[in-house]
C-alpha cells in the first residue's frame, strides 16, 4: 500500500512539473521561447520574369532570355541572375518566387495583360521593370517600363518631318497624310503620330483607308498630287506598304520597322525610298559600342528586336544596384535610351530602302 502511494505521488509530481514548465514556455518572450525564425540567405541579384511556359510567347520569351543572359555574360560582373518562367496566369507567382530568393531588381513582365495584373495587385514590389507600358501611369513607385513601342517610333517619325525642308518651309501648319489598314497596332500608330505631329505645330493629317483595289488606290494619288503633303506615313505592315509605296510618287514615305517586316514581302524593289524607324542592333550591327557581344541569327525580325530588348534590358536594370536612377542614357542595341520619369524611353536610327536594302539613312554610325 506504502508502495503504490509513492508510486501516485512520484507521477502527480512529474505532471506538475510539466504543467509549470508549459506555463512558464507559454509566459515567456517569443525570444526565450524558440529561436527567431532565420530568412534564406538572398540567391539573387536580379530576376527575369518571362513567360517561358506559355506556348504562345515561348518564342518571343526565350528571345528575350537569351539577349539578357548573354548581356550578363559579357558584363563581366559577378552577378546573380536568375530566370523565373510562368504559363497563362502564373506572372503573380513568379514574382512571389522571386521575391522570395531576394531579388533586388526585377526584369518583367514581357505582356501587357501580365503588366496590368501586376501593377493592380497590392504587392511591395522590389525595383522592377517592366518589359512593356500601360496605357496610364499605373502601379507602385518601384514600378518603371521599358518596351519595343510604336508609340515612341510614331513620336519621333513626327519630329523628323517637321524639321524636313518641306515642312520648315510651309507658311501655315505643315501637312501629312495616314495611309493605314483597320487594325488594333496600326490604329495605335497613327494616334501617336496625329498627337506628336499636332503637338509640334502641324495640322491635322489626311487619312486614307488602304483598299488595295488599284483604282483607289489610284484615287488616293489624285488626292496627294491635288496639294502635295510633307510626307505619309505608312502605318500598315510591309506587305501592304509595298503595294501603297508605288502610288505616293516623290512624297516622302515613313513607316515603323516594329509594323513592318522587310523579310515578308515579295517586291522589296516597291519601297525604295520607304523610311523606316529600326533598332541599331539590325540597322548599324557592327558598331563600336555592339563589340564582344555574340551576334545571335533569328529566324525572323521580331525575334532579333526582342534579343536586342533583352540586351538592354540587363544595363537598365544594372543601374539600379544603388537606388533608383535619377538619369540614364544607354546607346543601346534597342536604340538611345533615356529615362523621363519611371519610364525608359528610346529612340531607334532611321533607315531607307535602297535597291530593296535597309540602310541607315544619315550614314554609319
Amino acid at each position: 500500500m506504502g508502495s503504490s502511494v509513492t508510486v501516485v505521488r512520484w507521477f502527480a509530481g512529474l505532471a506538475f512539473a510539466a504543467a509549470a514548465a508549459l506555463s512558464a514556455a507559454q509566459s515567456a518572450p517569443a525570444s526565450e521561447a524558440s529561436p527567431p525564425e532565420q530568412k534564406p540567405a538572398p540567391t539573387v541579384d536580379i530576376a527575369l520574369v518571362l513567360p517561358l511556359d506559355a506556348p504562345a510567347y515561348a518564342r518571343a520569351a526565350d528571345a528575350v532570355r537569351t539577349g539578357f543572359l548573354d548581356a550578363v555574360a559579357a558584363s563581366g560582373t559577378r552577378l546573380r541572375a536568375r530566370v523565373f518562367a510562368h504559363g497563362v496566369d502564373g506572372v503573380l507567382t513568379a514574382f512571389e518566387d522571386a521575391q522570395r530568393a531576394g531579388a533586388k531588381v526585377i526584369v518583367g513582365p514581357l505582356l501587357r495583360d501580365d503588366l496590368k495584373t501586376v501593377a493592380a495587385m497590392a504587392i511591395d514590389l522590389p525595383f522592377t521593370v517592366a518589359l512593356n507600358q500601360l496605357d496610364e501611369a499605373a502601379g507602385p513607385p518601384t514600378l518603371y517600363t521599358f518596351a519595343l513601342s510604336v508609340d515612341s517610333d510614331a513620336r519621333q517619325i513626327a519630329r523628323r518631318i517637321r524639321e524636313s525642308p518641306a515642312a520648315a518651309s510651309a507658311n501655315a501648319a505643315p501637312a501629312t497624310a495616314i495611309v493605314t489598314t483597320d487594325t488594333p497596332l496600326m490604329r495605335r500608330f497613327a494616334t501617336a503620330f496625329t498627337a506628336e505631329w499636332m503637338t509640334v505645330g502641324g495640322s491635322v493629317p489626311s487619312v486614307f483607308r488602304f483598299e488595295g483595289k488599284p483604282d483607289a488606290m489610284a484615287a488616293m494619288r489624285r488626292e496627294l498630287l491635288r496639294q502635295p503633303p510633307a510626307a505619309a506615313l505608312l502605318a500598315m505592315d510591309g506587305v501592304h506598304a509595298s503595294l501603297v509605296k508605288p502610288y505616293l510618287g516623290v512624297i516622302p514615305a515613313y513607316a515603323s520597322a516594329l509594323v513592318f517586316e522587310r523579310d515578308t514581302t515579295s517586291t522589296p524593289r516597291d519601297l525604295d525610298g520607304l523610311i523606316v524607324t529600326e533598332i541599331p542592333w539590325i540597322i548599324t550591327p557592327n558598331a563600336p559600342q555592339f563589340a564582344g557581344l555574340p551576334k545571335r541569327e533569328f529566324a525572323s525580325a521580331p525575334l532579333t528586336r526582342l534579343y536586342a530588348l533583352g540586351l538592354d534590358a540587363l544595363r537598365i536594370a544594372l543601374s539600379f544596384r544603388e537606388g533608383a536612377p535619377e538619369r540614364f542614357s544607354l546607346e543601346g542595341a534597342t536604340g538611345q535610351v533615356t529615362l523621363e520619369g519611371r519610364q525608359f524611353l528610346r529612340e531607334g536610327r532611321f533607315g531607307v530602302f535602297r535597291e530593296g536594302q535597309l540602310q541607315p539613312l544619315d550614314g554609319p554610325r
